[in-house]
């Protein structure tokens, strides 16, 4: 059996977990999440989701451990939140933000300004003499992922001098420079 799969979801205080025609939906105090399934059986008992496959065929051992996962991270999500640190590494790289645009100097002849949907809080910080820091909350984990990939996209850090945008914490792989 899937060992993700076969773990039950703890609902924790102030989340409610309804099912319904193949959807199940997560509402908390930081908001609400639903998400289709097929081929699973979900049941909600006494403060637990439980997840059970009819076969152990491989599509259906798949989809055990993946609603799992997607569950967990809904429930997690309404009720604690996700978030993202982006940090631009770069000479003259700035972000500043209006509302729900995020402006971004990196390099090019022009600022890129994008605009966030309104689920993701943006929050800018800059202070003098440390790298600019991009951070994204949100009770959707898909969404704060796709966004920060997004930001990401427009400089990603190249491998000499770790120029871009990167994530706080990411390790990233060096390379010799010119060998004289």
């Amino acid at each position: 059996m899937s060992r993700i799969g076969k773990s039950p979801v703890v609902i924790p205080q102030g989340v409610t977990v309804d099912i319904k025609d193949n959807v199940i939906t997560v509402k908390g105090k930081l908001g609400e999440l639903s998400q289709e399934y097929a081929d699973i059986t979900v049941k909600v008992e006494d403060g637990h989701v439980l997840l059970e496959r009819p076969s152990d065929s491989k599509d259906h051992t798949a989809k055990h451990g993946l609603y799992r996962s997607l569950i967990n991270n809904m429930v997690e999500g309404v009720s604690k939140g996700w978030s993202k640190n982006l940090e631009l590494v770069g000479v003259g790289y700035r972000a500043s933000t209006q509302g729900q645009k995020l402006d971004l100097a990196l390099g090019f002849s022009h600022n890129i300004v994008l605009d966030i949907a309104p689920e993701v809080k943006v929050e800018t910080v800059s202070d003098k003499g440390k790298n600019p820091i991009v951070k994204l909350t949100s009770h959707d984990k898909q969404l704060v992922g796709q966004v920060a990939a997004k930001i990401r996209s427009f400089r990603k850090p190249e491998p000499y001098k770790g120029k871009g945008i990167k994530f706080v914490g990411e390790q990233l792989r060096r390379k010799a420079g010119k060998s004289a």
